[in-house]
């Protein structure tokens, strides 16, 4: 019978610590000491892979996958088919990973409704990309205010295929006026990458205006999100 590999042991028989034991320390040392600005998206990655993976060294994964997807913050919200897909991940590897992402998302939307009115664009869009941009399929969001611009809510109304998603005008305006909410900000992603907003997208915007209106609620914008970047239909003069 073949035996099982073991570890190194050194010649008094005492097991050799694996060569990457010292560079987690090292490594880990230098996040506390310097912070995470000190780190690579690949060393940032290791370190995160480090609770799913105790006994494995995590630089060759980490490498692969951002070879494999291009950033940290695409690593994360990759997929979770995707991710599988990668030689030498796991399931443990992959909550780890959508753990990350859970917690930006949550931290991005805590900041966000913490905030008393809605006065940084910025903020808006930071929420939406970190929200949406990485996702494999569309999805439509509205960010729900009152009439100071205070976030009241925000809701995904629908989620789609990996280049439609369906929208109901009516049902929009209706989930505004259960919340008393007074103007909306509309949201949706394009996994292909390019913010750019489609005519469909354009008309779709145009009729939830129209119903809005005269009702009182304002559309402040229509943000489309993408891993490239963003585009406002209202900074476009779309609407």
């Amino acid at each position: 019978m073949a035996s099982k590999s073991r570890e190194p042991t050194t010649s008094a028989g005492s097991a050799e610590p694996p060569d990457y034991i010292g560079h987690r320390e090292r490594l880990r040392e230098r996040f506390r000491s310097a912070g995470p600005g000190a780190l690579s998206d690949y060393e940032l990655l290791e370190l995160a892979l480090f609770a799913a993976l105790p006994r494995r060294d995590t630089k060759p994964l980490a490498k692969s996958l951002l070879k494999t997807f291009g950033s940290f913050a695409e690593v994360i919200h990759a997929p979770e088919a995707r991710l599988r897909e990668v030689d030498g991940i796991g399931e443990a590897s992959i909550t780890q990973l959508k753990l990350l992402a859970a917690a930006a998302t949550r931290i991005a939307r805590g900041e966000l409704q913490q905030r008393k009115t809605l006065s940084s664009w910025n903020d808006v869009v930071d929420y939406c990309r970190t929200s949406m941009a990485f996702a494999d399929k569309e999805q439509f969001r509205i960010l729900f205010l009152d009439k100071r611009n205070q976030l009241i809510t925000d809701e995904v109304q629908q989620t789609g295929t990996v280049d439609h998603t369906p929208v109901y005008p009516r049902e929009v305006v209706k989930r505004a006026l259960e919340l008393s909410s007074t103007a909306i900000i509309l949201v949706h992603n394009h996994p292909s990458g390019d913010p750019t907003p489609s005519q469909a997208d354009i008309q779709m915007t145009k009729a939830i205006v129209g119903i809005a209106a005269p009702l009182g609620i304002s559309v402040h914008d229509h943000i489309i999100v993408g891993r490239n970047g963003h585009a406002s239909l209202k900074g476009m003069r779309l609407i």
